[in-house]
């Protein structure tokens, strides 16, 4: 689980740097990369939640 945790991390970390760049100067292909972290991120987050909840059971 705490792997997940550092791949969410690394993944969200991603994201708000390629949003920030298309935001700020307009970089098109910054946004096609955020989009495709924000795919990714929330995959993982769909994982972690199954992780913790069967974790939260035992």
């Amino acid at each position: 689980m705490k792997n997940l945790v550092e791949n969410i991390k690394t993944t969200f970390e991603s994201f708000q740097t390629e949003a920030n760049a298309q935001l700020e100067t307009g970089n098109k292909s910054a946004g096609t990369r955020a989009r495709k972290s924000s795919l990714e991120l929330e995959k993982l987050l769909k994982e972690f939640r199954k992780v913790s909840v069967a974790e939260s059971k035992k």
